[in-house]
Order: structure tokens, then C-alpha cells, then sequence
């Protein structure tokens, strides 16, 4: 269909959108039927190491910004956290927030707001902190009827509303696995046209201060213009990918070559001055 109008920006621009969407839902219901069946054939395990609360809540809203921009969504965060520092999973702790945190933004309507609260405290079980994440929207909600079985796999709640809205019924069940295998809880509180707040809860250990991350310090605002000229090297043997690697990376003011392979990678870095390259993608 887009073939047969490619002349009409409008109709084109329409069906581009379409196929985007489309695809968007097959990657994530791909890779959330993959990660369900590492969970329940029990190969996924714990992975902890020194991570900064602030850094990984920085990163997430960078990766949700588009999304809720696009949406014209009022996001905001509060963080009150005694000791950044913690040992974890990052990227299971990662997971779990980008899941929550899309699922407000997917499921609140065009000018609604998300709101997003950190904060952490002591046990009263043992020597561990409490880690705990809310994230509060103003979306359509989910009834009375339907919240017991929220985390059951390939379900979603069958109203005019959320039909409208693509999902794989896979993200929250995968959650919750996620959080009970780190020893967590997850409670989820929601009314039908005011919106839904989830809210998780881990214990973790503090790290010590030789295990502590070392961090860039996050900003509210980057400076897209320190990118502005980096040399990058993206080494990648498939046409395709490296088309799209490297429209992406220019389009950001990177300048970009490429190596089709490790080989030739190599060799190109042998016979340059230390220094050429700003950053290296395998």
C-alpha cells in the first residue's frame, strides 16, 4: 500500500506510522516471549553489582522522553534517596522500571501526566534497605474486576479503550517474576477513568565504599552540542544495520565511518594516530 502511494506525503507518512507501530509490538512481544521463557525455564539469575540510583533514574527518563513528548504527557520525578549506592541487578532493576514507566505513559491519554517517586529505607527484617519506586498516572485505569489478574500471562483487560492501545499482556507478569526473584513486591492500586499507581518494593544491601560505581554525574538537561563532531567507528558486517546505524549517529551530529568487519577494524586502528576514534561500536 505504501508502494502505491508514495506520491501522496500524507498517505505515505500515515502508512509509515503504521508500519512502525507494527513493528514496535512484534520486537516487544519477541522479546518479551523470550524473556518469560528464560524466567520460567529458571536460567534467568541474579546478576548484582555497584549501581546509582540517580544514574539508572536518569537513563530511563532519557529513554522514555520520546515517548512521553510524543504524547504531550506532564512527567515528573521525585527522588529522596539516603544512600544512592546500592548492590543489584541493574539491569533487571532497569527492566522493571521501563516497564512500569511505559505502561503509563502507553496506557495516559494525550495530555495526561505520570509521576514518578524514589525513595529508600531500612528493613525491618534485616541489615538491608528497602528500595521503592511508584509511578502514579492519570491513564484510563484498570476496573475492579479485571486487577486480580493483571499479572497473568497474555491478558488484557477487554475494554473500547484499551483495544486501541498495542500490548503483548507480558510486560507486568514479567515484573512481577522479576521482582519476587530479587525478593520484592509489587502492589498495584487503579480507578477506571483516574489512573493506575504501581508500586515496587526491593531489599538490597548498601555498597561499600570501594564497591561504589563511578559515575558521570547526571543532568536534568544535556548538552546535545558536546556531541557535536565525535568521531565514531561503527564495526558492523550487515548492509542494512549499518545504513540504519549510521543515519541515526550522523543525524545526532556524530561524524561516522564504518568497518565491515573485526578484522579490518583492527587494522584500520593500527595505521592511525592513538586517538582517531571517540568511541568504538562492536
Amino acid at each position: 500500500m505504501l508502494k502505491k502511494h508514495l506520491n501522496d506525503r500524507k498517505l505515505a507518512e500515515n502508512y509509515l506510522e503504521k508500519i512502525e507501530t507494527a513493528n514496535d509490538f512484534l520486537l516487544s512481544l519477541i522479546n518479551n516471549v523470550l524473556e518469560m521463557s528464560r524466567i520460567e525455564s529458571g536460567k534467568v539469575t541474579l546478576d548484582e553489582s555497584a549501581c546509582n540510583i540517580h544514574a539508572l533514574t536518569a537513563v530511563m527518563h532519557v529513554m522514555m522522553d520520546e515517548q512521553a513528548e510524543r504524547k504531550h504527557l506532564h512527567v515528573t520525578t521525585d527522588i529522596s534517596i539516603e544512600h544512592p549506592d546500592i548492590m543489584a541487578d541493574e539491569t533487571k532493576l532497569r527492566e522493571i522500571h521501563l516497564n512500569i514507566l511505559s505502561n503509563a505513559i502507553k496506557y495516559t491519554p494525550e495530555g495526561g501526566s505520570v509521576h514518578v517517586s524514589v525513595k529508600d529505607y531500612p528493613s525491618d527484617t534485616d541489615d538491608r534497605f528497602i528500595y521503592e519506586i511508584t509511578v502514579r498516572d492519570t491513564g484510563i485505569g484498570i476496573s475492579e474486576e479485571y486487577l486480580p489478574h493483571i499479572f497473568e500471562e497474555f491478558t488484557r483487560e477487554k475494554t473500547t479503550t484499551e483495544s486501541q492501545v498495542g500490548g503483548t499482556g507480558l510486560g507486568m507478569p514479567i515484573v512481577r517474576k522479576l521482582v519476587e526473584l530479587m525478593e520484592g513486591s509489587i502492589t498495584v492500586e487503579s480507578e477506571p477513568g483516574k489512573g493506575t499507581a504501581v508500586t515496587v518494593r526491593i531489599p538490597h544491601r548498601l555498597a561499600e565504599s570501594d564497591q561504589k560505581q563511578k559515575h558521570f554525574a547526571y543532568l536534568d538537561v544535556f548538552d546535545r552540542d558536546l556531541l557535536d563532531g565525535k568521531h565514531i567507528l561503527p564495526v558492523e558486517d550487515n548492509d542494512l544495520n549499518a545504513e540504519i546505524a549510521m543515519t541515526i549517529l550522523q543525524e545526532e551530529g556524530f561524524d561516522v565511518e564504518r568497518c565491515e568487519n573485526g578484522e579490518a577494524c583492527v587494522k584500520r586502528i593500527q595505521g592511525m594516530p592513538s586517538g582517531s576514534y571517540d568511541l568504538i561500536l562492536m
